[in-house]
């Protein structure tokens, strides 16, 4: 078959192909250009997901008819001042996504600049329909019609209106947390869902374009190393979602879904969540328009750094260290769900009084702890009927709970209060000077052990343990290889252990702390984790994830009796520990009910 020169239409739907896979990256491009025209107003319309119409309108720069028609040539920009690609600074190239949506629907352009007459130019599927003058405030209106109606084959691919819907907001919402001096609103199907005004700083963008609770359980980074910022707001372990939906992230201004970033991220929350789960992020990374390249994806959604390694140890590091500074700080109260799931004793319903007025005579009075209470009606006496025999003989209690003992003086001093008894030998009551705190005994003392272990792979040696009779563990062979590699990294966890033959290693010593456990549960589990994880990980990352399953091992369970004093140990050692807000795999280890709450659960407020 000979060489043969593609048709035009042919050639702006391969174009299409690449940046126009569904609505949502149509409406992407649409919005970057209104914002490109330097729009403080941007006003969204979506009929059936986009699929059937998409409307961006904007009070922009405008557009005369000349650079209208040539806005729809392709290879045709107003936003390269010479021929430098490397230095864009905008959000895309006008003209260059709308002769591509223009071949696969019915476009409609109108735009007027100011001191200038309106003008109007349709293009349906690559063909001009029409032009002529147009009646509009100065700025640009686009309308797209009928997406892939000619191309049935791209059109069945699309997913269903509602997850088309959903891609479209999600596009708009990382646009305008990018811009919050722009004010943006998104109607769908007649119906306003997003409404944000322009003038916001960063944050407050943040906080109205995701969940509300995000404010009280996030965490404000700010960090320069060099030309290189980083900002933005991260959340709380205990506030993560089980999938990445909501990470935005942010290149100079620019939305991307950046591998290296996301990686990064990922490392930053490595051992304080649990790998199916995600924080809630919004990062913005400002670096010099020469140490990025934004041309590596058509959609511009990918970036490549010139120092990948630096951006990297700077999101790691600047992460951690603002998790760090926060130290045992957990989500600041329960969920609404979990408030709504205390019960209540119903009041009974109201009867009509007794003694003679409906001819009955008032029942015998009740003796009830030495007072006399006659009971208004037949339900309340059945109520009191349960009750008098724990007046003589009470029940034994769910819980475990010792004399109490008066709130010392400094109870302010302790965020995490004073220990006033056991539940179900797990959850710790701690009484606070703003409420009442709830801790899980296991999931706290698994986070003491961790930062523990943690600090003996920072060089402070984790104390270990010799066994009285050393203990032989048999593994295959390519398991005993990976413990025999990392043998000198395990020591500094305080497990020691050797070679002992192809198929086993001999365990020597395991970390004091982790006290009296099973050695060859420990040691298969660590031979598991190293073979496990992603052979991306280098050895040291792949040891703090090892640390955290020792330090399951080795924590108090749920189950065991704890004391007074060995409750409030527990809780002091919380309070002066990083993370130990959150356990190993991400959820809280303490709660905290403000006495508001309590209150409110009482009819009190």
């Amino acid at each position: 078959m000979s060489i043969r020169r593609l048709p035009e239409k042919l050639v702006n739907r391969i174009a299409a192909g690449e940046v126009v896979e569904r609505p949502a990256a149509a409406l992407k491009e649409l919005v970057e250009n209104a914002i490109d025209a330097g729009a403080t107003r941007i006003s969204v319309r979506i009929a059936e997901g986009g699929i059937l119409r998409l409307e961006v309108e904007d009070d922009g720069c405008g557009m005369t008819a000349a650079d209208m028609a040539l806005a729809l040539e392709r290879h045709a920009t107003s936003k390269l001042p010479d021929d430098a690609i490397e230095d864009v600074t905008t959000l895309g190239f006008r003209g260059e996504a709308l002769p591509s949506i223009a071949s696969v629907a019915r476009l409609t352009l109108d735009s007027r600049v100011a001191g200038g007459d309106g003008w109007r130019r349709v293009v349906d599927n690559g063909a001009l329909a029409a032009e002529g003058p147009a009646a509009l405030a100065k700025g640009t209106r686009v309308l797209v019609e009928d997406l892939f109606a000619r191309v049935p084959a791209r059109r069945k691919f699309l997913r269903s209106g509602r997850s088309e819907y959903a891609a479209c907001l999600d596009v708009v919402k990382r646009l305008a947390m990018a811009r919050p001096d722009i004010a943006f609103t998104v109607e769908h199907d007649g119906r306003r869902v997003l409404d944000v005004q322009g003038g916001q700083d960063r944050l407050a963008r943040v906080a109205a374009l995701t969940q509300r609770e995000l404010a009280a359980n996030s965490i404000g980074v700010d960090l320069d190393r060099g030309e290189v910022h980083l900002g933005g707001v991260i959340s709380l372990p205990t506030y993560n979602r089980g999938i990445a939906d909501h990470q935005y992230l942010f290149v100079n201004g620019r939305p991307v879904k950046d591998r290296l970033l996301v990686g990064a991220l990922r490392g930053a929350y490595a051992d304080l969540l649990a790998r199916d789960r995600h924080p809630v992020v919004a990062l913005f990374l400002d670096v010099p328009a020469s140490e990025v390249d934004v041309n590596v994806h058509p959609a511009k959604t990918e970036v490549r750094f010139r120092d990948p390694q630096l951006i990297r140890g700077m999101i790691v590091g600047g992460l951690r260290r603002a998790l760090d500074e926060h130290g045992f700080r957990s989500v600041q109260r329960p969920a609404e769900a979990a408030l709504a799931a205390w019960q209540q004793e119903p009041a009974p319903p109201p009867e009509p009084a007794t003694g003679f007025l409906f001819g009955r005579r008032t029942e015998p009075a009740v003796h009830l702890f030495g007072t006399d209470l006659p009971p208004a009606n037949e339900a309340v006496a059945r109520v009191y009927d349960r009750l008098v025999p724990f007046a003589s003989a009470p029940a034994p209690l769910a819980g475990r709970a010792e004399v109490a003992e008066l709130a010392p003086p400094e109870v302010e001093a302790h965020p995490l209060g004073i220990a006033r008894g056991q539940i179900a030998k797990t959850y710790i009551v701690a009484e606070a000077g703003d409420g009442l705190v709830i801790v899980d005994q296991h999931a706290a003392h698994e986070r003491l052990v961790l930062e523990q272990l943690r600090r003996g792979m920072s060089g402070q040696a984790v104390p270990s343990q010799g066994l009285l009779l050393p203990e032989v563990v048999e593994l295959d062979e390519p398991a005993c290889d990976r413990l025999e590699a990392a043998a000198p990294q395990l020591a500094a966890l305080g497990v020691e252990l050797e070679r002992f033959g192809p198929a086993a290693v001999m365990v020597r010593a395991t970390p004091a702390m982790l006290g009296a456990i099973d050695c060859h549960k420990l040691v298969t589990d660590i031979a598991d984790d190293l073979a496990g994880y992603d052979a991306a990980l280098g050895l040291s990352e792949k040891l703090e994830l090892v640390a955290a399953t020792m330090a399951c091992h080795g924590s108090v369970r749920a189950g065991r009796t704890l004391n007074v004093a060995e409750m409030n140990a527990l809780l002091r050692q919380m309070e002066v520990t990083p993370h130990s807000g959150q356990c190993n795999h991400g959820r809280p280890t303490w709660v905290k009910l403000a006495m508001d709450d309590v209150e409110k659960l009482f009819g009190r407020k």
